[in-house]
């Protein structure tokens, strides 16, 4: 397949699945696996593009972090909370992240996990939804410092692949007592972090490949951002309303479908 088409593919694929419960992560290695494309060269591209899906956050909720950070130069409590919150939220997930990164990168080659991961996520969103009652916490300033650390830790099992960052962090918070639509923002805002310190690890990691071209070169790792970022602008504007109206049980059922798909395909081939 031509590179600038692989590209785009990825990009679209990052875009569509990064702040969905059905795992970004999840899909690029199945994708890496039914597009037969090289891991090791495409592995830092997989993780960079994630920043153009933060860049929609960002777009898309300038006015909420420009009121945060206007409150922060006031010493304005909710503002403070706010940023609390999310900071240490993403402090499990940084601590090990950077502990486990061997073990992370080992499971990240093995599509079956993917698909297993798929289907078990997807059975327990639906219990979630069943069993869990509607919260009553609104606003991520709100949120009690012992919820947002408990998201946190549940936000730590999207290390394994095909187990959703977004979708362990939404599921947590509602179990948690936090209602529909703040468990999803918080969701967004606590990627922000979360991916940007992977992807500057990854870079770290990997900047003489990056810099030399010896893998997928900056061009095209750019193209990978703008696509994803594009594509997440659409996906984030549309998230919150289906799931206001339909709950999480349609991206559970997509979950529980694919991961057969590609675990009977997995297994066939």
């Amino acid at each position: 397949m031509p590179l600038l088409l692989t590209v785009i593919i990825l990009g679209i694929v990052e875009g569509l699945t990064e702040f969905l419960p059905v795992s970004s992560t999840g899909h690029l290695i199945l994708a890496s696996a039914l597009l037969g494309y090289n891991d090791d060269q495409w592995k830092v591209f997989n993780v960079v593009i994630q920043l153009g899906a933060i860049m929609a956050v960002v777009v898309l909720y300038w006015r909420t972090f420009w009121a945060v950070l206007q409150g922060l130069l006031r010493r304005d409590p909710v503002s403070i909370r706010f940023v609390r919150n999310i900071l240490c939220a993403f402090l499990p997930a940084a601590i090990i992240g950077l502990a486990l990164h061997k073990q992370i990168e080992a499971l990240l080659g093995l599509p079956v996990v993917v698909a297993i991961a798929l289907i078990v996520g997807g059975i327990a969103i639906i219990i979630i939804e069943r069993v869990v009652k509607p919260g009553e916490t609104v606003g991520v300033a709100e949120l009690p410092l012992k919820t947002a650390i408990g998201i946190g830790l549940v936000q730590c099992l999207a290390m394994i692949p095909g187990v959703s960052r977004s979708g362990a962090t939404i599921m947590g918070a509602l179990t948690l007592g936090v209602e529909r639509r703040t468990a999803a923002e918080f969701s967004f805002f606590l990627a922000i972090p979360t991916m940007l310190g992977a992807s500057v690890l990854e870079l770290g990691k990997n900047r003489h490949e990056v810099l030399s071209g010896a893998g997928v070169g900056l061009p095209m790792i750019a193209l990978g951002m703008l696509v994803s970022f594009v594509v997440a602008v659409v996906v984030i504007r549309s998230f919150v309303a289906i799931v206001s109206r339909h709950g999480f049980v349609p991206f559970a059922w997509y979950r529980i479908i694919a991961g057969t798909a590609a675990l009977i395909w997995l297994v066939a081939k």
